[in-house]
């Protein structure tokens, strides 16, 4: 069975680290103030937790405060976000969005869904022997309505 998980990159761990350094100096100043270190604490938690799954039969949103199973009968469509993360668009038209998931992931998306995504980098191609074709035959057309045109 085909699996994929879309994760944010472990890299932004190191942000959470750099919080935590930053803060260590107000944090120490008056008590109570190590309350700050909730923020870094909380970012890591949202940088290890948010992921989709995806399944030839399912998608698994797994967010902060939940998680959201679909499976794909339920998905109407797959909404593309300028700036953001990609989301699932039910039946009943409410959306899901799918976290960690950008349009530069459709063509792994399309191959997981079994093609129920489209993938937006294959295009609609002739075959080589049609293109010779014209192009040969396109001297001769143009050629004929010349002649037609001086009649």
């Amino acid at each position: 069975m085909k699996k994929l998980v879309f994760r944010i990159p472990a890299t932004a761990l190191l942000a959470a680290g750099l919080i935590a350094i930053c803060v260590t100096p107000v944090a120490w100043l008056a008590p109570g103030l190590q309350a700050l270190y909730v923020l870094p604490l909380g970012y890591a938690y949202w940088v290890l937790r948010n992921r989709t799954t995806v399944t030839e039969e399912t998608i698994v949103a797994r967010g902060v405060f939940g998680t959201t199973t679909l499976s794909w009968s339920e998905v109407k469509s797959i909404r593309l976000v300028q700036k953001g993360w990609l989301r699932a668009v039910r039946e009943d038209a409410s959306e899901v969005t799918l976290p960690a998931v950008r349009f530069m992931h459709l063509p792994a998306l399309s191959l997981v869904s079994g093609g129920r995504v489209p993938d937006p980098t294959i295009t609609a191609e002739e075959p080589a022997e049609v293109a010779e074709d014209v192009t040969e035959d396109a001297p001769k057309v143009a050629e004929e309505k010349s002649v037609q045109s001086e009649k």
